[in-house]
């Protein structure tokens, strides 16, 4: 087994940088940092659903993306390094299938709700999409490889679906977004 942590504080941070996993310094808010950073984020909101009643099937898929982002946080925050490959997106695409073969063809657009897991996952998602952004932007600057983006790019349709399944499953059903409540304004 690699290192434990023994001591959690290092006050080497207090300088507003922070260790990279290759040994060198970056500033705390460098795009690196940001994009890992909200990997982790991301990792986090997913144990939150997972703290909700899920079903068994999601809950071991949700399970093995919680790895796969550790492992996505671990390639951004080692520059060089690659830890998630087209099988892990792969998986992604087949877990997505899966569960969307079950679901009505989408008509219009669903608002975030339809129960606390499934808004739970509706944050997860949202939460996805600005990791890959800040992946993107990281790109922009450094070397990053494909996979990282395509992988944050596919969980979060996936997670679009779960959330669908979970507001079906819990009774609460889907939150469509009404665009005829909107009256057309006097003269229009």
């Amino acid at each position: 087994m690699g290192n434990r942590l023994s001591k959690i504080y290092t006050r080497t941070g207090d300088d507003g940088s922070t260790g990279l996993g290759d040994g060198s310094r970056v500033r705390k808010d460098s795009a690196r940092v940001t994009a890992y950073g909200t990997v982790d984020e991301l990792n986090s909101v997913l144990g939150m659903l997972l703290s909700h009643e899920v079903p068994e099937a999601m809950r071991e898929a949700l399970t093995q993306v919680q790895h796969d982002l550790f492992d996505l946080g671990g390639e951004l925050c080692i520059p060089g390094m690659a830890m998630v490959f087209d099988a892990d997106i792969q998986r992604l695409e087949d877990v997505l299938d899966g569960f969307n073969a079950e679901l009505p063809p989408l008509k219009d657009f669903i608002l975030p709700g339809g129960g606390i897991a499934a808004s739970t996952c509706h944050l997860a998602r949202t939460v996805c999409r600005r990791a890959e952004r800040e992946v993107v932007t990281l790109a922009q600057l450094e070397t990053v490889r494909p996979e990282a983006t395509r992988y944050l790019n596919r969980l979060s349709d996936l997670l679009f679906v779960l959330a669908r399944v979970l507001a079906r499953a819990s009774g609460h059903g889907e939150v469509l977004w009404q665009h005829e409540r909107r009256k057309k304004p006097a003269g229009a």
